[in-house]
């Protein structure tokens, strides 16, 4: 591959020494934009999220959830709490660009490999560390776990209806959003590195990634007198919009409707009476929003989604069907964006699943081969290494 068509990352060798998600998943990142991912795992189970089941299905003896964050890596087994594996790790750490590691605060330490002792090794390397709840603090031996952190968030009281108390999230947002902001922070060192030659230190946390998460309705609480948000008690989607925002059931399916003043919806709507008294003051929008919500659901019922659509969407109403996951992935809008591809092993491991959100240079990589067994690469890392 010709310097102009590589990855912008291709080259760089990414240590990853994390598990479960958050760190996977910014490795995973940098994979999709060319670097090289060496997965540093115990040769006695390797990752625990190898056996973090979603579902029943498990393919080549590892779960659904290992294959998706961790296609296209390496598999280095190190032992390191054995002198000799621990030797080999370090020598491979002097030689790498990027560390990435999600241990509990203090144990990355007792096994001396904290950034303060690695960069003695390295003074190249850019060091990423993703903790629950940062370094210091009440919460920092607690288990930094997605659900967990976003219980300590506050997050979840911004979905749901109002009389449906906390409601989490049904992704592992909390993982994803940390590993992504990670994966910043890696890409940001990477950049100086390139100025000053000398590598840095990223830290964030699950915590961390969640406030950030919730800075625009967080700002708004602390300007506001410090309200507290109050979700709408019907069809609610945002606990800060007025109506009529939110997801209403058609006659065969659902209807999204984002932000639109009721006077320009009504008359769509054949509402023209009944949202008259609402028509002329925008901040009943929000204060009888649910109100106005019953409204238009009850009319919403009475037909199916495309006949609403064939009257919002020329009219340039925010709306949109809820899609199904095979709705979705057999809807043009989605093949043409390409997302999919199967990756395989030579044991016969062959599993789909998605690519990467990047395109770069007008095209968006791709990752031939499925996760990989535990210690599948060791051999040949530790001779092109020199381990």
């Amino acid at each position: 591959m010709s310097d102009d068509t590589a990855p912008p990352l291709s080259g760089l060798v990414v240590l990853d020494m994390s598990q479960f998600l958050s760190g996977p998943y910014c490795s995973l990142r940098l994979l999709d934009l060319g670097a090289r991912v060496i997965k540093v795992e115990r040769p006695d189970g390797g990752d625990l999220s190898r056996r973090l089941y979603l579902s029943d299905t498990e393919i080549g003896g590892d779960s659904t959830i290992f294959h998706a964050i961790n296609r296209g890596k390496e598999s280095f087994a190190a032992d390191l709490k054995d002198a000799a594996d621990m030797a080999a790790l370090k020598s491979l750490i002097a030689k790498a660009d990027v560390l990435i590691q999600n241990f509990r605060p203090g144990v990355i330490e007792r096994l001396g490999l904290d950034y303060a002792r690695v960069k003695e090794i390295n003074p190249r390397l850019v060091y990423a560390s993703i903790s629950g709840y940062g370094e210091e603090g009440p919460w920092v031996k607690r288990p930094g776990q997605d659900l967990l952190a976003q219980a300590r968030s506050g997050v979840m009281w911004l979905n749901g209806d109002e009389d449906q108390g906390p409601v989490p999230f049904g992704l592992a947002v909390a993982d994803m959003l940390a590993g992504a902001a990670a994966c910043q922070g890696i890409l940001a060192a990477l950049v100086r590195r390139g100025v000053t030659g000398k590598g840095g230190l990223v830290e964030t946390s699950l915590l961390e990634a969640l406030v950030d998460f919730q800075f625009e309705v967080l700002t708004t609480h602390l300007n506001d007198s410090r309200r507290l948000p109050r979700r709408s008690s019907f069809r609610s989607a945002h606990a800060y919009l007025s109506a009529p925002y939110g997801v209403y059931p058609a006659e065969d399916g659902f209807l999204a409707l984002a932000m639109t003043p009721i006077p320009k919806l009504a008359p769509l709507l054949g509402l023209d009476v009944e949202l008259a008294g609402y028509a002329d003051d925008p901040s009943s929008w929000f204060s009888a929003r649910d109100d106005i919500k019953a409204i238009i659901a009850k009319r919403i019922a009475t037909q199916p989604v495309d006949h609403w659509l064939s009257i919002l969407e020329p009219a340039d109403i925010w709306c949109a069907k809820v899609l199904t996951w095979p709705e979705l992935m057999e809807h043009d809008g989605f093949r043409l964006l390409d997302m999919l591809q199967t990756v395989t092993r030579d044991d016969d491991v062959s599993i789909e699943t998605t690519r990467s959100p990047l395109r770069i240079d007008g095209r968006r990589g791709k990752a031939g081969s499925a996760a990989p067994r535990i210690g599948e690469h060791s051999d040949r890392i530790r001779a092109e290494f020199d381990l």
